[in-house]
């Protein structure tokens, strides 16, 4: 049977799925989300390991909605369009590690590749080495693929396989609602909440769910990923998916500016720091470990979403890297790196090299 048209998959498909993040995300900062954070994967799942107790950073504790959306409206796609394959195999453990450094080192920047433009679109001027090191880490990554670096195939399992992480994301969005944030307190049954700082600004929850969902739907159909667009371009010189990450970032700007909330500088931006080295390097190693995984953080929820059970196991891995991040002094602050924040992103590097190095079919 021929397979359906999708017009997502189109140029003007993905254009049109970079603009519609690109309005929304600059939006649910509007509605309460934190400064420059309308959508970042990487806090807000920093934000999930502290909803439910991985780490006790009071000040990034909350459910986020946007996160089981993104899941959820990838599943729903799926199933719609008959996309929906359990799949799962190739080198989780691998994959789980990737997960925790990429998450490691989107904790030193300070945000996932969608919040880098963000930034960037909001004026802020230390987004640009997060950039690069993105683009480098990325790079680092090709020229891994040109050597032959391969995880292997993964093989049809399941179906239940690919249901457990959307499952997992439905048991989330049902504990918040069993548990709702209290206003004032820290702490609803099991969940925890943070009263100050960015774990307690969020827009509300049905409006961080529906776009969650509308995300979810949209980028499962075009395939939209930060570091594919990158690889494409390094590797086949190919611009279609950059062609939406920059239809992202013009219309987040734009959408700034009308919301006034573009500030442009270095100096006091919101959740950032201005150690350029290290929003650099922190990035570098998040660039690498995506691009060993096979998609940004984004890209990884969405495949989830769809049953790639590998795809689960690298967010997994994110989820339990934010809560070593912060129990473990890694996670920098708008004060500056942590303490011990430089020497996990050097660990990371040399993981990742090795995980490159040694994984090639060829040499």
């Amino acid at each position: 049977m021929a397979a359906q048209w999708n017009f997502f998959a189109t140029r003007n498909g993905i254009i049109t799925v970079g603009a519609v993040i690109g309005v929304l995300a600059p939006l649910l900062q509007k509605f309460g989300n934190p400064g420059n954070m309308g959508i970042c994967v990487a806090c807000f799942e920093r934000d999930i390991a502290g909803g439910v107790g991985l780490h006790r950073a009071a000040v990034v504790q909350y459910i986020r909605p946007e996160i089981v959306g993104f899941v959820l409206g990838a599943m729903l796609a799926a199933y719609l369009f008959k996309e929906f394959r359990s799949r799962a195999g190739s080198a989780p453990i691998v994959r789980f590690i990737l997960g925790m450094f990429a998450m490691i080192g989107a904790l030193v920047f300070l945000g996932c590749p969608w919040r880098a433009l963000f930034r960037l679109a909001a004026g802020d001027g230390n987004a640009i080495f997060g950039l690069l090191g993105l683009v480098g880490g990325v790079g680092l990554g090709v020229l891994f693929f040109k050597s032959g670096y391969n995880l292997g195939r993964s093989q049809t399992t399941y179906a239940s396989v690919g249901w457990l992480l959307p499952l997992v994301m439905l048991g989330l969005l049902i504990l918040m609602l069993l548990f709702p944030q209290i206003p004032g307190k820290d702490l609803s049954g099991i969940l925890f909440y943070s009263v100050k700082g960015p774990g307690a600004q969020h827009a509300p929850l049905l409006i961080s769910l529906g776009i969650g969902l509308l995300m979810g739907v949209i980028c499962q159909r075009s395939r939209f990923c930060t570091m594919g667009a990158f690889r494409d371009l390094l590797l086949f010189r190919q611009v279609h998916l950059l062609s939406g990450i920059i239809a992202l970032l013009v219309t987040a700007c734009i959408t700034n500016l009308v919301l006034s909330q573009f500030k442009p500088g270095f100096e006091n931006q919101p959740v950032a720091h201005t150690m350029e080295l290290w929003n650099f390097g922190g990035m570098v190693l998040a660039g690498l470990a995506f691009a060993l995984a096979g998609g940004c953080p984004g890209r990884q929820l969405f495949l989830a979403g769809e049953g790639d059970g590998d795809a689960a196991v690298f967010v997994l891995g994110m989820i339990v890297g934010a809560g070593i991040a912060h129990n473990f002094l890694l996670a920098s602050s708008p004060q500056g790196v942590g303490q011990y924040g430089i020497a996990a992103v050097v660990i990371g590097l040399l993981v990742c090299l090795g995980i490159g190095f040694t994984m090639r079919q060829k040499v």
